[in-house]
């Protein structure tokens, strides 16, 4: 085990794609604590030498977190709350966007517009967790929309999204707080205020994870290049919430995109038509119905896109890990036993195995067999739930740890 930052201060790594594609940089913010948004740098810490560099700071009063990195170059993302916060417009889930950063240039990634009509491309509201496909080319986020806030915010549902390249998106600037981005925009996922109980219905969506590195083969074994999984609120016969997975397969057509519905006064944007999400599991009768919402996890695919992973409990109640073809069928628990499933997960770069915490200690689950490896001895102080990341090279696994008062940056070998 290694220690990799040492100041009087938080570190708050993001849960996936926290490395540059070299395996020698992790990217982190400041935030005193995953659920406060009050840190006003971006940075990275060199993992061979220690050294911490700036990767961006905000100006005018703006914070700024949760910062993932493309696997392909160093380029970050992170989320961007508003310049010159005042009583009507502060951060919140649906005042915040995205920020690009590449060679010490920034640019704004989504755009907003929210004076009718609205600019197709852009977004009504804010954008939370941009993650690069593994190709680099895309971005998945999750979204909140002003428009329907404004309105009720009981219509402001959680939804996925994606950002497409090709932009820039412009809007008319008939607001103070509008402004334009570098990609084209557009949501993947559909909810509604009021699911129908015992449908495939949802009012949240949420978790979103990319399948494979170059798609997954469907059941007629056609490629399908891209695709989000997601978890979806549904609700139960009795009206109850139940988490469930689903997935969402994204044409490649520029074309099709520009079709998306930028949303009205009423509606939130929607897909363009044709693109629909399909429900995986149904756990509606199980003894512990729907997938585990604590600890929070994000549903991952292995890179070969032939199994996602996410968490849901046992018949005795633990949270464990189980596998599901993107096609669908019946899911395979991986872990068994009392000792459950402690933090969010990601795939080793080979696919062979997973990463995360359990009884407080980092460990591999071969994706095969279940086995547990111990990668550290069980700690005595907390391992935080929220990021357990692979190096793109494999060799090294990286989490976030309380250490005398602050919650640091610890690596350690992965043996693989």
């Amino acid at each position: 085990m290694k220690q990799l930052t040492f100041a009087s201060r938080h570190h708050q790594l993001t849960n996936i794609n926290t490395w540059t594609p070299d395996s020698r940089w992790l990217a982190f913010d400041v935030r005193p604590s995953g659920a406060s948004f009050t840190g006003e740098t971006i940075e990275q810490v060199n993992v061979e030498t220690g050294e911490v560099a700036v990767i961006y700071r905000a100006t005018q009063g703006a914070h700024v977190g949760v910062v993932t990195v493309n696997p392909q170059k160093a380029q970050y993302v992170f989320i961007h709350g508003p310049e010159n916060p005042d009583d009507a417009w502060r951060y919140d889930f649906h005042h915040r966007r995205g920020v690009v950063v590449e060679n010490g240039q920034a640019t704004n990634l989504d755009a907003m517009d929210i004076t009718p009509p609205f600019t197709p491309g852009a977004l009504r509201g804010g954008s939370h967790v941009h993650v690069f496909s593994p190709d680099g080319a895309w971005l998945s986020f999750t979204y909140n929309d002003h428009v329907l806030h404004e309105r009720d915010p009981k219509l402001d549902l959680r939804n996925v999204g994606v950002a497409l390249p090709f932009g820039p998106v412009t809007p008319g600037f008939q607001h103070p707080r509008e402004y334009a981005g570098s990609r084209w925009c557009a949501l993947v996922s559909r909810t509604t205020p009021s699911p129908r109980p015992g449908s495939d219905e949802i009012n949240r969506a949420y978790e979103e994870g990319w399948v494979g590195h170059h798609g997954y083969l469907k059941a007629d074994g056609s490629l399908q290049r891209r695709a989000l999984a997601f978890i979806g609120d549904t609700l139960s016969a009795s009206g109850e919430k139940v988490p469930e997975l689903f997935i969402v397969d994204l044409p490649e057509d520029e074309a099709v995109w520009k079709q998306a519905f930028p949303g009205d006064d009423s509606a939130m944007p929607a897909p363009p038509a044709g693109v629909m999400q399909r429900r995986l599991t149904f756990t509606h009768a199980r003894r512990h119905p729907g997938l585990a919402t604590t600890p929070r996890h994000w549903v991952r695919s292995n890179p070969q896109g032939s199994e996602l992973a996410f968490l849901m409990k046992d018949d005795n109640g633990v949270v464990q890990l189980w596998l599901l073809s993107p096609n669908g069928g019946e899911p395979r628990q991986l872990t068994h036993g009392e000792q459950g499933v402690q933090s969010a997960f990601n795939w080793h770069p080979s696919g062979e195995a997973l990463g995360f915490v359990q009884q407080n200690r980092i460990v591999l689950c071969d994706a095969q067999t279940g086995n547990i490896t111990p990668l550290t001895p069980v700690q005595e102080s907390e391992i935080s739930a929220d990021a357990v990341v692979f190096s793109p090279d494999g060799e090294k696994i990286a989490w976030m740890q309380e250490t005398a008062g602050f919650r640091q940056l610890w690596m350690t070998a992965t043996g693989c």
